[in-house]
């Protein structure tokens, strides 16, 4: 069973209507099995994102609440890898919350990253292992 990694985009798609890919997410994540995995990178950047729609973020609080999501990645953990990940992408250049989904796929087993970044396509796991993507591209 693979274990599905969410990025930023999908997160902000299912939560916005308006988003242009907001019926694939939908429809993507009612075919999954949760929990998801995700960092709290992701989360800040999707607060971000979402903080000027109708009750955003107070949406994304209920997901969390709701069990869907598996938050045990954490950057205390993995800070070097997370560093080291960045300085070898920085020509991408890789964001903060990328490299922590990157070292979250190095700890989980069979991972696919369900993203709207075409820079998932680049970077590697260890060992140079590419990583599995869902996306609608």
């Amino acid at each position: 069973m693979s274990s599905i990694l969410l990025d930023t985009g999908p997160l902000v798609a299912l939560l916005n209507q308006r988003d242009e890919h907001h019926q694939w997410a939908r429809a993507t994540a009612a075919q999954l099995d949760p929990p998801f995995h995700t960092c709290e990178a992701v989360l800040a950047e999707a607060h971000f994102l979402i903080s000027r729609l109708p009750q955003g973020n107070a949406r994304l609080n209920d997901l969390v609440a709701s069990g869907r999501m598996d938050l045990t990645f954490r950057y205390a953990d993995y800070g070097p890898r997370v560093h080291q990940l960045m300085a070898k992408y920085a020509d991408v250049p890789m964001s903060f919350a990328d490299a922590c989904l990157v070292a979250l796929a190095e700890t989980v087993r069979e991972p696919v990253v369900l993203t709207l970044d075409s820079d998932f396509s680049i970077y590697r796991r260890k060992r140079n292992r590419q990583l599995r993507l869902l996306s609608p591209r």
